[in-house]
Formats: C-alpha cells, structure tokens, sequence
C-alpha cells in the first residue's frame, strides 16, 4: 500500500546518503505517479496484489512536473510511472511489472502455461500499444491544438472501441472470475485501468462489450484494484 509524499516536484530517486546507510533490501520502494494515469494505475494494483509498501511521490503532468530536470533523470521520456528500488530506477510500466514480477514473485503475475502466459501478454500489448499511448496526453494535445476538443474525444473513442473490439473477441466464451483465469495475472491489471478510463472519462458503452463489462464489475469489488483507483490517490483533486 502507498504512503503520501505530497512534495510538490519530483526529488532524487534515492538520496545517496539513504542508499549508502541502508542496505538496498530494506530500501523502501518509491511510485512517481500521478492519480489520473492509467500506466501508473496498473503498477499501483501490482504493487498492492504483491503486497508491497511504497512511497508515493506526485508527478502532476497537469503542471508539466514531468518535464522536472529531476524527474528527466527518471525517465528521459519524461512519462509516468517511474519506479525507485534502492539504486534501481525502472521507467515504463511495462517494465516496471516485470521487474516486480522477477524481484517480487510473490502472487505471479503471469502463468506458467505457454498459452495462458501468452494470452496475458497479447491482452498487455493490446492494451498498452494500441489503445492507451493513442489517448495520452501529448497525442490529444497535439489534435486539439489543430483541430478542437472534440475531435479528440472522437479519436479517443474511436481507439478505445476498436481496440475494445478486439479485446472482445479475444475474450469470448471467457467463464472465469478474470480474464485468463481465477487468479488476477497480468491481463487483468492492463484492462482495468482502460476500461476504468472508458467509462469515466471517455464515454464508451459497455453494453457493447458483455465480457469486458462483467470482469470490471468484478476487478471494482477487489481491494487491490479499489485502492489504486484514480480518485483514492493523495494528489487526486479534492471534488
């Protein structure tokens, strides 16, 4: 679970002094993230199925604190989630999923199976390649700039629904309690946070998509996932 640094700008990933008088193993883990990322999302629900206590430390990208010279250092690509492990940075929330998955093995999040472990992967890439960089914050931008806000929420929507789409068909016929099983794995922490963000932010209508629909009834009723949502984060907005 998260503990607050409510301090304004991103800081040093871990404070030489820390790093030298403590031994990397007991160093505590440090989230940057922001409420409203989908990306820093999925490692919050990680990290809590893991049962991981970590620093959160707010990155406002509203602000353009990820263009921080110190947070640069965390991710020249300047996005959210960045995490801190001792001396160890990892960028990208894909990464920093496998590197949880390999350093944490605790509640795995990928099957042994080939072809389950596959599948997790595929629902991932779907999720994290096709769908959520095309609603990110400098594509928007960018299309607002020329055209208006509502050409983006129609860009927006048309990739969620095609991306929803093929996440359906992918799924059909699914019968257990997540998507790829009855234990919460990888796939299943890539689509909460996008359907989360559909339905919120964007408008998209679940009834076209029955499968997806029933797993976010079920992901909203586990307390990993209702602890990582968007508006139980320290710096999620008041009202």
């Amino acid at each position: 679970m998260a503990s607050d640094d409510s301090s304004k700008a991103p800081q040093e990933a871990a404070g030489a002094d820390t790093a030298a008088a403590t031994p990397p193993a007991r160093l505590r883990l440090k989230l940057y993230s922001f409420w409203r990322s989908s990306c820093a999302q999925r490692v919050r629900i990680a990290l809590n199925l893991k049962g991981l206590e970590y620093e959160y430390k707010p990155v406002n990208l509203f602000a353009k604190e990820q263009s921080d010279p110190e947070f640069e250092k965390l991710n020249p690509i300047k996005y959210v989630p960045a995490l801190v492990d001792g001396d160890t940075v990892i960028a990208d929330s894909f990464a920093i999923l496998m590197y949880l998955e390999d350093m944490y093995p605790q509640h795995p999040l990928l099957p042994k199976d080939p072809v389950k472990r596959a599948l997790n992967i595929q629902i991932a890439s779907i999720v994290g390649s096709s769908i959520q960089p095309l609603q990110n914050y400098p594509v928007t931008d960018f299309i607002e700039e020329k055209f208006d806000s509502n050409e983006a929420i129609k860009w927006i929507q048309h990739h969620i629904n095609r991306g929803f789409t093929a996440l359906e068909k992918l799924l059909k016929g699914c019968s257990t309690k997540y998507a790829t099983g009855n234990e919460i794995q990888l796939g299943d922490i890539f689509l909460e946070p996008q359907i989360y963000a559909g339905v919120k932010r964007f408008g998209i209508n679940m009834s076209n998509y029955p499968v997806l629909a029933r797993l976010h009834e079920t992901y909203m009723e586990h307390p990993a996932f209702q602890a990582a949502l968007p508006e139980k984060q320290p710096d999620a907005p008041s009202s």
